[in-house]
């Protein structure tokens, strides 16, 4: 069973996302906080999972919270998914800054709310698909950094291999 927690300043954000989760077998919704600092405070207390992270919130912002939260527990739980409504690449790369294991919007399916709820609790990382394709398209675009080859390994392979033609 995956216990999850879900945190977002709008009650029925919250509501709706539990009932969706709550609906499947392998989920239980343990619990859910209306402000960053409340998700850390019942991360604590009721050791989840997963915890849905909304972006912006009262009191600590979900990035804030997603820090605090996870700069001092153990590298496996919990893992965090952050859900927002805003497309922005600062909440993405801070949020992968600050240990989220996921980045989803919020006008995503509802089965890829649950899908990704089954792939951070595994251990994987999950980023929305545009946001996948950014990063990509960011990444391909920056020159090419030569690395720096050992001078052992360059002894190694003079020339072009010999082998496989």
């Amino acid at each position: 069973m995956i216990r999850v927690l879900i945190a977002d300043d709008q009650a029925m954000v919250r509501q709706g996302f539990g009932a969706l989760l709550a609906a499947q077998p392998d989920l239980l919704v343990v619990g859910d906080a209306a402000d960053g600092a409340q998700a850390v405070a019942e991360a604590r207390r009721l050791d989840p999972d997963v915890v849905l992270m909304d972006v912006r919130m009262p009191v600590l912002d979900g990035l804030a919270a997603t820090r605090k939260l996870l700069g001092d527990r153990p590298a496996d739980r919990p893992r965090v998914l952050i859900l927002t409504t805003f497309d922005l690449d600062d909440y993405v790369y801070e949020a992968l800054r600050a240990g989220a294991s996921g980045f989803l919007l919020k006008d995503a399916p509802a089965a890829d709310l649950v899908h990704a709820v089954r792939v951070v609790a595994a251990g994987d990382a999950l980023l929305a698909p545009a946001v996948t394709r950014r990063l990509i398209a960011e990444f391909a675009a920056r020159p090419q950094q030569r690395r720096h080859r050992p001078t052992a390994l360059a002894a190694l392979t003079p020339g072009r291999p010999r082998c496989c033609g």
